[in-house]
């Protein structure tokens, strides 16, 4: 295939196929970037060695973006809570369940597709954003999430670039993994009030599922 001349969108029936594993994201054509959109909700992550984005929302959650700067290959997590709690730290079995919706193994998960898409561990810098208190009748989830994820990336020696944490406010994200470009926005409408609702049913959920004792609402 001929390569697109630079500064040409690739089309939308042109965009080359996403990385194996990823293949049940919901990916589109945004036209006003010109480039294939990867959308990023709680509990997931994503990984790219192409031109496209990956957008997520931000309230008190976090989002790590990681990237091999020399081989261009990047993606994005989104994490609610920074680690489970007890017995179910060390539990395997549980981990499966868990799948992205703590830090600990957001982060885990996000650094091992890097490495099976052929980045290099010493070659990954990272770019962490959200943690904003927008869940006021709760306890801070948000300065739990940042205070984890750097004690996280300080234990594995991995290099903090760019930082975007705290505040009050929801943040829109959005992430280029081939340049490492990120595009932050602070959202200070209704829409505060819309995500801090959908956080808690995201708590909520998580709180019933089979998991038990490692979300306190309050």
């Amino acid at each position: 295939m001929t390569a697109p001349l630079p500064g040409i969108a690739v089309a939308p029936n042109t965009a080359a196929p996403v990385l194996p594993g990823f293949e049940h994201m919901r990916r589109f054509w945004d036209p006003t970037h010109g480039c294939m959109t990867v959308k990023v909700l709680p509990g997931e992550f994503y990984v790219s060695a192409q031109e496209e984005m990956v957008s997520t929302v931000l309230g008190s959650c976090v989002s790590a973006c990681i990237r091999d700067n020399e081989r261009g290959i990047g993606g994005m997590n989104h994490f609610m809570l920074p680690e489970p709690l007890g017995a179910e730290r060390n539990d395997w079995s549980a981990a499966v369940g868990r799948a992205a919706r703590y830090g600990s193994d957001a982060m885990e998960q996000l650094i091992n597709a890097i490495l099976k898409a052929g980045g290099k561990r010493e070659s990954l810098t990272v770019k962490i954003f959200g943690g904003g208190r927008v869940l006021a009748q709760m306890t801070d989830v948000g300065q739990r999430n940042i205070a984890f994820v750097r004690r996280y990336l300080e234990t594995e020696s991995l290099p903090l670039v760019a930082a975007d944490v705290g505040d009050i406010y929801p943040r829109q994200l959005q992430y280029f993994p081939a340049s490492g470009r990120v595009r932050v926005r602070q959202l200070r409408s209704q829409r505060d009030a819309e995500l801090a609702a959908s956080e808690q049913r995201y708590l909520k959920r998580l709180a019933n599922d089979p998991i038990k004792g490692e979300v306190e609402l309050f």
